[in-house]
């Protein structure tokens, strides 16, 4: 199964990761896409982007538009909304044309603690 993992990390840590991963020349056998916080985390991945994801999760490639009937929205609201998870690697352009969500589940990893 292809699990994106949405986390909450420093920049730092994530950096880390990619060095690690960029010398050993070996892929990470799963996706992560790391915030700064969990309000960036929130800021990007609202209500109405999760709903989306949520539609397009295993539908394979569809255009925008098909996308926003699923969710029973206005092609423009959904064309931005896809425009801001294209930018965060949560979704990826279909060959052809469209939009796909590539995954087939997401997990989300954050802890919160006492300041």
């Amino acid at each position: 199964m292809k699990v994106v993992t949405l986390a909450i990390r420093a920049p730092a840590a994530a950096m880390s990761d990619f060095a690690r991963t960029w010398q050993s020349g070996k892929a990470e056998k799963s996706v992560r896409i790391s915030f700064a916080s969990p309000e960036l985390l929130w800021r990007v991945l609202t209500a109405k982007r999760w709903a989306l994801l949520k539609a397009l999760c295993g539908a394979g490639p569809v255009s925008i538009r098909e996308a926003a009937r699923r969710v029973e929205r206005d092609v423009k609201a959904v064309h931005g909304d896809v425009t801001a998870l294209l930018n965060a690697g949560l979704l990826d352009r279909a060959a052809g044309g469209g939009i796909v969500f590539p995954f087939e589940a997401v997990k989300v990893e954050f802890v919160l603690q006492a300041a």
